[in-house]
């Protein structure tokens, strides 16, 4: 159990002392410096209220050497077997994952029947080495892409591949299929920041532990040809540094 070590790195790495630790957990003082020492062991309640202070998931807090190995979010994952589909030449295809589709995606993307069934297409300009799946969007978060847009993505295999400004989809957990701009903070607290284009979606954390499968934004396909009015202006530098101070900001609040 690494419960001592990590409640003491993750204290220190938050710059709360343990007297302001003991206030929010309505303790003395020395009973956190007992759990930082090994002495005593918080009860299940006061554990509860430690993993949502310290950011961290309780299979981590007692079970992970963060100090020793960082967080668990960016431990190497284990390869996955994703189930694709070949033309009858043997060459892959893509699969459409459509807006109806995407609701029983996520019990269904290891399933080969379900995946079978699923449209396919292929576009020859795309590289042979990698494999690509196509999702419908839903919804108008990422304008100037409208709801009906084909995204292509690329699988990409670890979440520390994951690139921050980036667009992505994300299969998870908790939020289902979503395509976000994507800010990697797994090193600092084990979450990505989920930022939508349309400033009129509030961004969003997930756990790096949700996440199931990560697609890298490739290409797109739409009928629906952008209209300059859909967005002021094209995404510049200068916007991109804005937005990440904004959310810079953002998460300085939802931390305090």
């Amino acid at each position: 159990m690494h419960l001592a070590s990590n409640l003491r790195f993750l204290r220190k790495q938050k710059g709360i002392t343990q007297n302001e630790l003991a206030d929010q957990l309505d303790v003395q003082r020395t009973m956190i410096s007992a759990y930082e020492d090994g002495r005593s062991e918080p009860k299940l309640l006061t554990l509860g209220k430690l993993s949502d202070l310290l950011d961290v998931g309780l299979e981590e807090l007692l079970n992970h050497d963060i100090e020793g190995k960082g967080r668990k979010a960016i431990q190497k994952r284990g390869v996955n077997i994703l189930t694709i589909a070949c033309d009858e030449h043997d060459k892959e295809n893509i699969t459409l994952v459509g807006q109806k589709a995407s609701a029983g995606y996520l019990n269904g993307f290891a399933d080969s029947q379900y995946m079978e069934n699923l449209p396919q297409f292929h576009i020859p300009t795309l590289s042979k080495q990698v494999t690509y799946r196509a999702f419908e969007l839903a919804g108008d978060s990422m304008l100037p892409l409208t709801s009906g847009t084909i995204v292509i993505g690329a699988y990409v295999e670890q979440l520390t591949d994951i690139k921050s400004g980036k667009t992505y989809v994300l299969v998870t957990e908790t939020e289902g299929v979503v395509y976000k701009r994507i800010f990697n903070y797994l090193s600092d607290n084990g979450k990505l920041f989920l930022v939508s284009d349309n400033e009129q979606y509030k961004p969003y954390e997930v756990k790096g532990e949700d996440v199931v499968e990560i697609w890298e934004a490739k290409a797109f396909i739409s009928t629906d040809f952008p209209n300059p009015g859909d967005k002021k202006k094209p995404l510049t530098l200068e916007d991109l540094g804005e937005m990440i101070s904004d959310i810079r900001a953002d998460l300085r609040t939802l931390r305090s």
